[in-house]
């Protein structure tokens, strides 16, 4: 339970000026941002961000303000600052969190109460090194929310969470994509006018654009330059998804936002959507089927649409609307496009993924991307609430609230809030219900449900249960007899203390499991079941612990008591038939990793792995073609490390085997390379730099030049043309470095630039 950080984040609100109903009863100014107006310049050779930022600021409060603050990258160099066109003083202070400055204001005059004042920043951001959330590139230029390249009033490591509003963008030069209606070209700048509330970005680099067809209208995907026919028609695929989610969410929360979807391609910052414009990892496009993690992806950004987007959400929790809720409703399409076993699939890893902070969460309404466990909890441990909520008052009456609120707060600034939801909830559920949501959203979990063995009592089989929580769990009990029976119960276990599940049978119950659909956040859920299992995630490290040291023995125990807790986990079927196949089994192997790639919605893991395996059998069989064709799929699964670095390792095996040429090795990126080996060999960051795209690999630089090898030697295994001007090159390395010889494999992303390769990643690196 971390109560001191709850207490500095509601001081930090209360000095910030944004805790709404405290406002509003204090004869205070309280501010409002309502839209951005930015104009922004990327200039490479400088590797810096030219912005001039207009903020609309409004005065909520009951009187009048001349002083604020914002919040905008710690880098980025303010040159001036102007309030309706008059110089306004301001100081610039460091936050200690979050890569963030604090810029206070003073503005020349006051603002009264319900007044605007146009706030203009002129500022620029250097960038050093490139990531997900900022980046300038000759290959792609990226500036996303997080990177807070533009002023903030509210960020996300607030409670209120950031300002979404609408916006004017302007960015200097050609291929820009951001979110809203592109107004194209305006004298040297692309435009785009977005009207819903939404954080401004934007993306600069070059796509093929392939366009919906017509159930996907408005839809455009963007794929790397040079896309393949294999890439073009799973393109197809995900904007089938895309709007097969926004027909699905029209016909539950109402009309849909008439604004574009954009699907874009990225090799960083896969996974930010806002407003329409969801960035996809580049390897979804190069897989045989949807995968889960893609699907949910653009079912939650979908979602968006109407919640955040075209209905603001405000004030306090908003992340329990913006990220839990948003996927509560996810949960829901995916049952309807691809089934009951999909979707429980999807809640067993939602539910892996809270086990892992449960102990140390915080108060949902409390929650900012602040905290470590925010991830962990937020979405995953919110979906279990809303689902609970849905329980208590029906599907179609907790989406009528939910539809209900979303179309009256339509446009409005203030929108959709926690607290209202809440109430509207509360007016229907009653007091039963306020108690649940009070427990779930202002406390940290501390229940635990526990369950044993039913014992025999005359004619019936009682099995003992506790709860440990602090509210009352009313639960579905299930036991299943030596005949083969299910039997199931409807029962309440009070808040720290004991009850009972009583079955009427003649049969001998062997096990029970108490609330088998988890739908309560627990703090430990191995005790759940009676005989007790081990909490699957600790299970499945041990099994891939036993699998590394080749004991598929007891690799293949775990696995398969893993799979009689959890049926519907791939990653233990995976490390199933991985297991049967390391000990020749072969049958029992192949029949598994088939059916794995027959799922409705498998895993990107599954996927790497089911081929990986299937292609380890054809070489068994003595089918080398049909093994380099499987490690291929493996590879373009894009699945984990060790997935990576398998197919791979596989395909150039089942390549050498198959005869011919063997892997196809460009000329030109093998000359480069031996050229990159000699300034690596040589030390120099004069040599070294030239031969690396500006802002990459910048801690591997230094590190090369920081130790500078006695030896270093590149032989190339295989290239791979991935796009128009982008190769991926295996490698074997073989060094000498501080006097001791090293050696392995590795993944250079190599880049061509104004007709000349450059090192533009590397990707996996087993040289030790």
């Amino acid at each position: 339970m971390k109560r001191p950080l709850a207490t500095i984040l509601l001081a930090i609100l209360l000095q910030s000026g944004v805790l709404s109903a405290t406002a509003q009863d204090e004869a205070r100014p309280v501010w409002q941002l309502t839209g951005f107006d930015i104009a922004a310049n990327v200039l490479q050779p400088e590797r810096a961000l030219n912005v001039v930022a207009l903020v609309t600021i409004k005065n909520a409060g009951r009187a009048g303000g001349s002083t604020f603050t914002l919040r905008i990258n710690s880098k980025a160099n303010i040159k001036s600052v102007s309030a309706n066109g008059a110089a306004a003083s301001f100081r610039a202070l460091a936050e200690s969190r979050g890569n963030i400055q604090r810029v206070t204001i003073n503005l020349p005059a006051p603002v009264a109460p319900n007044a605007t004042v146009n706030l203009s920043l002129d500022y620029r951001l250097p960038v050093e090194s490139n990531s997900g959330l900022e980046a300038i590139s000759p290959l792609a230029s990226q500036f996303l929310p997080l990177s807070f390249w533009y002023p903030m009033l509210n960020t996300p490591f607030t409670v209120r969470s950031t300002d979404m509003a609408p916006f004017h963008l302007r960015v200097e030069g050609a291929n820009v994509i951001s979110s809203g209606i592109e107004k194209g070209q305006s004298g040297s700048a692309v435009v785009y006018e977005q009207p819903l509330f939404a954080l401004p970005f934007f993306l600069q680099g070059e796509w093929d654009k392939s366009e919906g067809t017509a159930e996907a209208k408005g839809i455009t995907t963007f794929l790397p330059k040079g896309a393949s026919a294999d890439e073009r028609k799973q393109a197809e695929v995900i904007m089938g998804a895309a709007a097969s989610a926004r027909a699905f969410f029209a016909g539950l929360l109402g009309p849909a936002p008439d604004v574009p979807l954009r699907l874009v391609a990225v090799r960083r910052g896969a996974g930010f959507s806002d407003a329409g414009t969801i960035l996809i990892e580049w390897g979804a496009f190069r897989r045989g089927k949807l995968d889960a993690a893609t699907a949910m992806l653009i079912a939650e950004s979908v979602a968006r649409l109407w919640i955040g987007a075209q209905t603001s959400i405000r004030a306090e929790g908003a992340a329990m609307l913006r990220d839990s809720l948003t996927r509560y409703l996810a949960t829901l399409l995916i049952e309807k496009q691809f089934g009951h076993d999909a979707t429980e699939a999807e809640l067993l890893r939602e539910r892996i993924g809270y086990a892992g902070v449960a102990k140390r969460d915080v108060p949902l309404a409390l929650a900012t991307q602040l905290d470590e466990t925010y991830y962990g909890s937020v979405p995953n441990k919110g979906t279990m609430v809303w689902r609970l909520v849905e329980r208590r008052l029906g599907r179609d009456a907790f989406i009528a609230v939910l539809r209900s609120l979303l179309q009256a707060g339509k446009g409005d600034q203030n929108g959709l809030s926690l607290v209202a939801f809440r109430a509207s909830l509360v007016e229907r559920g009653g007091e039963t219900l306020k108690a649940l949501l009070d427990y779930e959203l202002d406390q940290p979990t501390d229940m635990d449900l526990m369950v044993g063995l039913p014992q025999q009592r005359g004619g019936e089989w009682v099995a003992a249960l506790r709860n440990l929580g602090s509210i009352d769990a009313s639960v579905t009990v299930v036991a299943a007899t030596d005949r083969g029976e299910q039997l199931k119960i409807e029962t309440t276990v009070p808040k720290q203390n004991f009850g009972e599940a009583v079955f009427k049978t003649n049969s001998k119950p062997v096990r029970v499991e108490i609330d088998p659909d988890k739908l309560y956040p627990q703090l430990d859920y191995s005790n759940d079941a009676a005989p007790r299992v081990r909490e699957v995630g600790d299970a499945i490290a041990e099994a891939t612990r036993f699998f590394g040291a080749q004991d598929y023995v007891r690799a293949e125990s775990i696995a398969r008591e893993i799979i009689s807790a959890a049926p519907l986990m791939q990653e233990a079927r995976m490390k199933l038939a991985r297991a049967l196949l390391g000990q020749n089994k072969i049958d029992e192997a192949e029949k598994l990793f088939r059916s794995a790639l027959d799922e409705s919605l498998p895993t990107k893991d599954t996927l790497a792995w089911a081929n990986i395996g299937l292609g380890e059998i054809a070489l068994k069989k003595g089918q080398p073609a049909e093994a380099a064709r499987r490690f291929n799929d493996g590879v373009r699964a894009d699945g984990e490390y060790a997935s990576q670095l398998a197919a791979r390792a596989g395909r150039i095996n089942a390549e050498i085997a198959a005869g011919g040429s063997g892997p196809p090795v460009d000329e030109s990126a093998r000359a480069f390379i031996a050229q990159l080996d000699q300034a690596i060999a040589g030390g120099k960051q004069a040599e070294l730099t030239p031969k690396i795209i500006s802002g990459e690999l910048v801690k591997f630089m230094n590190g090369l030049v920081g130790t500078q090898p006695e030896s270093w030697q590149t032989r190339v295994l295989r290239t791979e043309q991935l796009e128009g001007n982008l190769l991926a090159a295996d490698v074997s390395v073989k060094a000498r470095v501080l006097g001791q010889e090293k050696g392995g494999t590795a993944l250079l992303i190599l880049a061509r630039v104004n007709g000349a390769w450059k090192l533009a990643g590397v990707e996996l690196f087993e040289v030790r």
